[in-house]
């Protein structure tokens, strides 16, 4: 299927590995230019190469802590006029009620909650202007399946999805679309370094993490081909709505 994305440009915020990195390579595939961005630079420059040698198109790389107010601005200033904002960078903490206290809650917020919200607002303001563009929130079904183990996370996640949903609602008056996607879990080197932890505790062997999962992992290139189809043209009808993508997990009432 032809997805109409040559040419044009987009920003990619949490580039650098997992989810992001196999976004970047799923646009730069269908003839994106592309502004990657993370919090470190060699691991950024790391994905640049690994793309450029399979794509011809152009990459400027953006290390930041999008945490940090300031980085936002900078960031958009950066950019220029983009065409796609995937919204990807944040990991909050896991962890119940009485875990997780306010520093660290916060601390989780200011990159994924607020990392969003803050920099849609920089770029959504510029795609309006020009009556078009894109903007992908990449959030999580925790959202809307609430765990109790990741409370911190889950409320993080729901106002996400409210978020996207109010101003996907009427962004397309304004010829900008604003979508969201709901990825289950993906087998990622975030995910398997926390279940690596676990399965030392449970077994004392961190190389049995597989035996802790209770249901099989979807992968990143599931999620990218997801997010690339929704931020072309091929979905110009769709705005203000979440996509769940974990194997229909949040749609059982038990494991």
């Amino acid at each position: 299927m032809e997805l109409k994305l040559t040419g044009l440009t987009a920003l990619v915020t949490g580039a650098s590995r997992g989810i992001g990195f196999a976004v970047a390579q799923e646009l730069a595939r269908e003839g994106c230019n592309l502004h990657l961005a993370a919090r470190t630079a060699a691991d950024l420059e790391a994905a640049r190469s690994n793309i450029v040698q399979r794509h011809k198109v152009s990459i400027e790389c953006h290390a930041l802590d999008l945490s940090e107010p300031r980085n936002i601005g900078a960031l958009a200033q950066r950019c220029g006029e983009i065409d796609i904002l995937v919204n990807n960078a944040g990991s909050v903490p896991s962890g119940e009620l009485l875990q997780v206290d306010e520093a660290r809650w916060r601390e989780g917020w200011e990159l994924k909650v607020f990392g969003y919200i803050n920099l849609t607002r920089e770029i959504y303001a510029r795609m309006r202007e020009r009556r078009r563009g894109v903007i992908i929130n990449v959030i999580g079904v925790a959202g809307e399946r609430p765990r109790q183990d990741y409370i911190a996370g889950t409320t993080g996640n729901a106002a996400l999805m409210a978020f996207t949903r109010t101003l996907g609602g009427d962004s397309l008056d304004y010829g900008v679309r604003v979508v969201g996607v709901n990825p289950g879990q993906i087998e990622t080197d975030r995910l398997r370094a926390r279940l690596e932890i676990k399965a030392q505790e449970a077994f004392g062997a961190s190389a049995r993490w597989k035996e802790l999962l209770k249901n099989p992992l979807g992968q990143p290139q599931e999620i990218a081909d997801l997010v690339v189809y929704l931020a072309s043209p091929r979905a110009s009808f769709v705005s203000g709505t979440i996509v769940t993508a974990d194997a229909g997990r949040a749609a059982r009432h038990a494991d």
